[in-house]
């Protein structure tokens, strides 16, 4: 599904505020009222996680700004890092387990699927000691993100932490080999969760190999000229550190 700036743009203003008309949309983004309302009807991303109410206001389903309201509605766990840290193990998989069966995400275990779950959780919560000192109580986490609401919307991904700057979006494999398909997938969803989250925000796809260690690299997209980083768990913090630059404070 294409995505062109007008439909961003649209989307942005209605997720950004609480509440906004056609007219002002249209106004806000210089364009006409008649495009405005051929992209709110027409466009599966508006149609689906946007909504009118009784008032001709236009809301999002997702608010994009901190907190991100209704993001929980989405994902098998969403909390505040601070929330996250504060959960037992125990606890924390029992409410991943409830979110996902409100998501309607399939719990079949058969191949691992309740370890992998854990083995996640647990390469995040070592993340979160590796960044002693740093504030990230206020960021935002994301376990499981399931957005399947229309033929043309999939937004899927393993992890989302979210700073107030950046998206990082982890795509997770208990393996400790790269494979190309599996680095396609880690960016697969990009441009949706772009427009998910905003202009404000940069969204930065990683692939996380947590069978292996002291892995950080580059890896090419298809044949494109666009890379992405794999890593291994223990090497999270790094990514985390080249964008938000914790080691040259």
């Amino acid at each position: 599904m294409a995505i062109d700036m007008t439909e961003r743009n649209i989307y942005a203003q209605i997720c950004q505020n609480d509440g906004i008309k056609a007219r002002d949309i249209a106004k806000n983004i210089h364009v006409e009222r008649s495009v405005v309302n051929h992209f709110l009807y027409a466009s599966p991303y508006l149609r689906e996680l946007c909504y009118q109410d009784d008032e001709h206001l236009w809301h999002g389903m997702i608010r994009q700004g901190r907190r991100h309201t209704g993001l929980g509605n989405f994902c098998g766990y969403y909390g505040l890092v601070q929330e996250f840290l504060q959960l037992s193990e125990e606890e924390w998989f029992r409410m991943m387990l409830e979110g996902c069966r409100n998501i309607g995400r399939n719990l079949n275990d058969t191949r691992g699927l309740f370890h992998s779950f854990k083995d996640t959780r647990q390469t995040m919560v070592n993340l979160f000691d590796d960044l002693e000192g740093v504030d990230y109580g206020e960021w935002e986490i994301v376990f499981e993100l399931r957005i399947k609401r229309a033929r043309y919307i999939r937004i899927y991904a393993d992890v989302l932490l979210i700073s107030p700057t950046h998206v990082f979006s982890l795509e997770f494999k208990m393996k400790d080999v790269i494979e190309k398909e599996e680095v396609a997938q880690a960016a697969k969803y990009c441009e949706y969760l772009e427009v998910l989250f905003g202009p404000q925000m940069d969204v930065i796809p990683v692939l996380v190999l947590t069978r292996t260690a002291d892995l950080y690299r580059y890896e090419p997209l298809g044949n494109t000229s666009a890379e992405i980083v794999v890593c291994s768990g223990d090497m999270l913090f790094n990514v985390v550190d080249e964008y938000l630059g914790f080691l040259e404070e």
